[in-house]
């Protein structure tokens, strides 16, 4: 009887159960521990780009609104440049510091002399070496955004794989030992479906991270332009001189030459004949015409 009584109290018993992620964590071996250590390391690398590139943005943002009021506040292009102030960390400012020194050497020539005004052609050189800048600047704040597509594109799948490989050696295994009960199998597909969780916990924060930074780069590039822009305006309107249009002066044709003509298609030469031999011809033609008054009449001339 106290055999009994001790079996039901036993049953009676509720049996402690352990949490999940401790019980799957004890399940994992093999391919599957290796793809969930991987998959950390992912997590690790995304939420680090995006914590360094959110304080990235935020700082550019913030110096950007700050020069960008400093610089509508000068009268002229080169006041800040000339003042050497130094903003490390502003896109706009790193724009505004090439342009400036390339217009800088535009005014200079070889002498040393500075000019007040630049040619059309310095003037489009500056707008190219700008328009560098801006492109230079708008890479470096994309860097590290790769991290960020590997993971949302890679972690689901490295998850997939670990999921179908170890439901492959779980049934396999089973398959082997001829024992297909719940017991046996469950704790391996529990394991199996970890690595596909562990894909998408990496994935999902880095796909809201990778738009949310994707956005806001976008905004900065185009602000980044318009003050390129902007810029490339107020140092023509400044420095480029203008030259009225009645001072220009008028287009002129070619004179076209005028070849000789070569003596085999020139006209033969007229051959000129004595004076005397040509008045004894008038002579003998004024005889041979016909008298039109009558005698009469000369006569009375």
């Amino acid at each position: 009887m106290e055999n009994m009584a001790i079996l039901a109290a036993a049953a009676s018993t509720p049996v402690e159960t352990q949490p999940t992620y401790l019980f799957v964590w004890e399940q994992l071996e093999g391919p599957g521990l290796a793809i969930i250590v991987i998959l950390v390391l992912f997590s690790t690398c995304a939420w680090g780009v995006m914590a360094f590139k959110a304080l990235q943005l935020r700082r550019a943002r913030k110096y950007n609104r700050y020069f960008d009021q400093e610089f509508r506040t000068q009268s002229r292009v080169l006041a800040m440049y000339e003042r050497r102030i130094s903003a490390e960390g502003c896109p706009l400012f790193n724009v505004y510091q090439e342009g400036c020194v390339a217009l800088e050497e535009r005014l200079r020539d070889k002498e040393g002399n500075r000019h007040r005004y630049v040619t059309l052609k310095s003037v489009e050189h500056i707008k190219g070496l700008i328009e560098s800048t801006v492109a230079r600047e708008a890479v470096a704040l994309e860097s590290g955004i790769i991290l960020l597509a590997i993971a949302v594109s890679g972690a689901p799948f490295m998850g997939l794989l670990g999921t179908v490989w170890g439901v492959m050696e779980v049934f396999s295994a089973a398959a082997q030992e001829g024992n297909a009960s719940l017991t046996t199998v469950a704790p391996g597909v529990a394991a199996a479906l970890a690595t596909t969780v562990a894909g998408l916990l990496v994935a999902i924060p880095s796909m809201f991270g990778y738009n949310w930074l994707v956005h806001n780069l976008r905004v900065a590039t185009v602000e980044m332009d318009n003050f390129a822009q902007e810029f490339s305006a107020k140092i023509e309107a400044e420095y480029l001189q203008e030259v009225p249009v009645n001072s220009r002066e008028p287009h002129v044709a070619p004179k076209e030459k005028i070849e000789p003509v070569p003596k085999s298609l020139a006209e033969p030469e007229l051959k000129s004949e004595p004076a005397e031999e040509t008045r004894v011809e008038l002579g003998e033609m004024q005889n041979d015409q016909p008298d039109l008054l009558p005698p009469d009449s000369e006569a009375k001339v």
